[in-house]
């Protein structure tokens, strides 16, 4: 449509036609047939992109409803170790202290995580781990089958943050040990924001906090869910679920493989730009972290300020995002997630290329022209 900004964020991202128009519609009965096939679609679809053979449900509200969720219904009054390396990790951990005895294990931001003080922490006696798989804040991939495994030998549950990773990078939520994962319907599955969905492992479903959150009580989404036809166990937001149904379904036609393949390629053309500009990336990688899939962390070149580069790109029509918190003026980030391709991660770069040009800074190379290489 005429005027529309492109949103190249890590979320929320433009949404396909098809997801649009499914919200355009009539209320329905959300205790009826036609409710139930629309859950049940969901997640039947959803199964595959968590790598889960567990229960999926689908919660009327944000990630941060999921993350809330997850420790809410297991980790009351139990040790519960954090793994931070980015703003959401803290956000986890910030929970975990609402519900249990939370350590916060804390790397710089975008920065390795530290594995060896969580196998420390687990010794000692951590109950529950949490951890961020992809924290975009940062722009780093981190590594949760490591994670899972040392949760697993040491009988801890393992809570996986995949918002942003599941439905556009790979994850294996059943081999990687993750007893609870939750993802965020406004970032790789470019559904409109207000979705998520968790999926509960057996020995989840085994160590249930007695005093759990009303209206986040996974048991009650248990009971409803098993319904015929499936049922929330409190008032959903219907028009939300239909256009979450329809993202799930793009997704399913596209392919688990075709669509990772596509969100880390889109990303490697981004990589490749800022090498070309002489920028650098946020994240510190090492064999076992590597940058983001599904947002790129870029680091400002000296002279360049975040309110300057971002305001002149959003009048060419395209929005980026920059640091949250403390990396608030140090970095700017470009999404590569949801129903983008070539195009619009082409338009993105060539509009940041000319604005850093504009504000004085010369890059090294053609960043486009990089991109470009890896995209054809």
């Amino acid at each position: 449509m005429q005027n529309e900004v492109l949103l190249m964020m890590p979320g929320p991202v433009p949404m396909p036609e098809r997801v649009i128009n499914a919200m355009s519609r009539q209320a329905i009965n959300h205790r009826g047939e036609e409710f139930g096939g629309v859950y049940a679609d969901c997640v039947r679809a959803l199964k595959p992109f968590f790598g889960t053979e567990n229960e999926i449900f689908l919660l009327s509200g944000s990630g941060t409803a999921a993350m809330e969720a997850a420790i809410g219904n297991v980790g009351v009054g139990r040790k519960i170790v954090s793994l931070v390396n980015g703003k959401f990790g803290e956000r986890l951990a910030e929970i975990g202290g609402r519900y249990g005895d939370i350590t916060a294990i804390e790397s710089e931001w975008g920065h390795p995580l530290r594995l060896e003080a969580l196998a420390e922490a687990l010794e000692n006696g951590a109950e529950v781990v949490t951890m961020v798989h992809n924290e975009t804040s940062a722009g780093i991939l981190n590594p949760a089958a490591e994670v899972g495994k040392l949760a697993r030998k040491h009988d801890a549950l393992f809570i996986m943050d995949g918002i942003t990773s599941i439905g556009g990078d790979h994850v294996a939520a059943d081999d990687w040990g993750a007893d609870i994962a939750i993802v965020g319907s406004q970032k790789c599955f470019a559904a409109p924001a207000g979705l998520s969905a968790i999926s509960v492992s057996d020995r989840a479903w085994e160590r249930l906090s007695e005093k759990r959150p009303y209206y986040l009580d996974l048991k009650a989404y248990r009971k409803a869910g098993s319904k015929k036809p499936m049922e929330t166990p409190y008032t959903p937001a219907v028009p939300l679920f239909f256009a979450f149904r329809e993202a799930c379904l793009i997704a399913e036609e596209e392919g688990l493989d075709n669509r990772i393949a596509r969100h880390r390629r889109l990303a490697d053309a981004v990589r490749a730009a800022a090498a070309a500009w002489g920028l650098k990336l946020l994240p510190v990688s090492d064999s076992l972290h590597s940058p983001s899939n599904t947002a790129t962390a870029i680091l400002y070149p000296d002279g360049i300020s975040d309110s300057d580069l971002r305001s002149g790109v959003k009048k060419t029509g395209i929005q980026i995002a920059g640091g949250q918190d403390r990396l608030k003026g140090r970095i700017f980030r470009i999404g590569t997630m949801g129903a983008v391709g070539p195009s619009e991660v082409l338009a993105t770069l060539a509009s940041v290329q000319g604005t850093l040009q504009k504000l004085g800074y010369t890059p090294a190379a053609d960043g486009v022209s990089a991109a470009l290489e890896v995209l054809v």
